[in-house]
């Protein structure tokens, strides 16, 4: 599987490969066993996807897809996220599955939504075992695309109140997965009746999702 090409490129490639009627690239959400809450935040990845329309000029499809982590079908999202509260499993195929799919040229975006830390970290081994997740600078790419966040990663929730914080695990140098702890950026991207987040801040996560599908792309 090839290497994903910029944002602009692959949508216009997508456009041209002659899909269904009306179809448009869509994001995914990874569905994974454990029992965590996998489905949560769902309204964050339509908003998401509308707000990187009308920001970033993209054309996805505001109904973003799920995906189960064992399934060939991963393989048809170049972008996909994954979220959860609770304890995060995967079989030896799903892992081995993951990361033919990161390896291959496919990003993910894990979102804590508090609680999965100590799972995800377990799970990810088994997908990576060569690499370790490290945390980001503040003068990582990923924060500097159309928006700054020159203090790294914005704090949407609370979270205990720890800082909030991107990690990163590196394949060959390029970053195939962003992992975003104690800072919920998927809260923020939910309708603004589901948490009542101030407009500044339901803005910041916005846009720090926003920067993250555009590094995804470019990289």
């Amino acid at each position: 599987m090839r290497k994903f090409l910029p944002l602009l490129v692959c949508l216009l490639l997508f456009a041209a490969a002659a899909p269904p009627a009306g179809a448009k690239l869509q994001l995914a959400l990874l569905k994974y066993n454990g029992g965590g809450d996998w489905y949560a935040n769902p309204t964050a990845l339509p908003n998401l996807a509308a707000f990187c329309n009308q920001a970033l000029g993209t054309d996805f499809d505001t109904d973003y897809g799920t995906v189960d982590v064992g399934s060939a079908e991963l393989f048809n999202y170049p972008w996909v996220h994954m979220t959860g509260h609770g304890n995060v499993v995967f079989s030896s195929a799903e892992a081995e599955n993951l990361r033919n799919y990161l390896i291959g040229g496919g990003f993910l975006h894990i979102d804590d939504n508090y609680g999965m830390d100590a799972y995800v970290r377990v799970a990810m081994e088994q997908v990576l075992p060569e690499v370790k997740f490290v945390e980001l600078p503040f003068d990582h790419p990923i924060y500097h695309q159309t928006y700054e966040f020159t203090n790294g990663l914005p704090k949407i929730h609370e979270h205990d109140g720890e800082p909030a914080q991107g990690y990163g695990l590196f394949w060959e140098g390029r970053l195939v997965c962003f992992y975003s702890f104690s800072s919920d950026l998927g809260d923020g991207w939910e309708d603004e009746p589901v948490h009542n987040d101030p407009p500044e801040v339901r803005a910041a996560a916005l846009q720090m999702g926003a920067n993250v599908i555009e590094y995804a792309f470019k990289q």
